[in-house]
């Protein structure tokens, strides 16, 4: 309705419209007789071939379990609970329609009215599983926006420093010098050679951390072998490569996981485990194959890095990551023992194709 200028909506008109077009099957009872249900429950008691009483019965049965025993008769205990949910499995052999969840509401206790709301389990799964996937990708975009904050630091606080360092040392080389002037000038540009050198070593150390050209050309056992090299001679740290895997079955993206794991899982190794020696083992398995990170270090209690916190935070986007991909990821450590890091991806193997150990 159009009434000066405004519309004028009829309240009852847009409840029941929204009532008949709900996403969810509404039945409405008084004293156990249906007095109203929506155009999807009439849809679903057709194709289950389902009665309206049958779901009452569900709910004074589960009443009955949840009622409390001391004595008291269904309508009391009935007018005593306002709300809970059940799941209602359907003898349909349609994948779509064999579970549902229903919630018991009351909607008024003293003329026994009550509804029954029908809920597909499969619905309510892909929002969880959506919700689950839009906190994966908030910590896998956490995880790159941290990395971005690091390499914008290393280049402004390492490459940056540098490359001006060499440009002032050009500059000085346009100034007027003494009767030596052959030494001083020698003498300048070994400081300029040395810096830009210096520049350069970083600059590959920076493209190695953030995509390691070993990996496209020779793939994820050469990459894990060239990471434990440089870390070793960097630390002194023992750092072994071994398992059958070679990682040719994968997808970039979980061979770009499981490297930034392992490297990840070193660096949380030399900055708090105190190890001498860690195991790499790469092992493939008739379905999966798993990547293993061990150390000697002193351990820790993994109850107690299951909430967010300085230390903790690189393991949870370590497990955000690799279940975004749909894998596993398990720590198991033990105080004074070490800590071993788990991680699995599904993958198809062929019968008999699996290398030797």
């Amino acid at each position: 309705m159009f009434e000066g200028g405004y519309f004028v909506f009829d309240k009852d008109q847009l409840i029941h419209k929204y009532f008949e077009q709900a996403p969810e099957a509404i039945l409405i009872f008084q004293d156990d007789e249906l007095i109203a249900s929506n155009a999807l429950a009439q849809t679903l008691e057709n194709k289950l071939n389902f009665s309206p009483q049958y779901l009452i019965e569900i709910v004074q049965a589960t009443l009955w379990r949840n009622r409390d025993r001391s004595g008291c008769q269904r309508c009391q205990v009935m007018n005593s609970t306002t709300d809970f949910s059940m799941p209602v499995l359907s003898q349909c052999t349609d994948s779509q329609l064999t579970n549902y969840a229903m919630t018991y509401t009351v909607l008024d206790a003293a003329s026994n009215t009550f509804a029954l709301t029908l809920k597909s389990c499969g619905a309510i799964d892909r929002v969880n599983m959506l919700a689950d996937r839009r906190k994966q990708n908030c910590a896998i975009n956490d995880a790159q926006e941290q990395a971005r904050k690091t390499i914008s630091a290393d280049l402004h606080d390492s490459i940056a420093q540098g490359v001006y360092a060499a440009i002032m040392g050009v500059r000085k080389l346009n100034e007027p010098c003494c009767c030596e002037c052959a030494s001083v000038m020698h003498k300048r540009t070994g400081i300029i050679e040395a810096q830009l050198r210096d520049t350069l070593r970083e600059v590959k150390d920076m493209a190695i951390n953030i995509r390691p050209s070993v990996l496209d050309a020779f793939g994820l056992v050469e990459a894990f072998k060239t990471l434990a090299e440089r870390i070793e001679t960097a630390t002194g740290v023992t750092i072994t490569v071994a398992g059958n895997a070679t990682g040719d079955n994968l997808t970039p993206a979980v061979q770009n996981t499981l490297y930034r794991i392992a490297q990840e899982a070193i660096n949380n190794v030399l900055k708090h485990a105190e190890a001498t020696e860690v195991l790499l083992l790469f092992v493939a398995h008739q379905h999966y194959v798993s990547l293993q990170i061990i150390d000697n270090g002193v351990g820790f209690e993994v109850a107690n890095h299951q909430a967010f916190n300085g230390h903790s935070l690189g393991l949870h986007d370590m497990s955000d990551r690799i279940k975004a991909l749909n894998g596993v990821f398990e720590i198991d450590s033990k105080l004074d023992v070490g800590t071993t890091i788990t991680v699995k991806f599904p993958i198809k193997v062929m019968e008999g194709s699996l290398p030797d150990a």
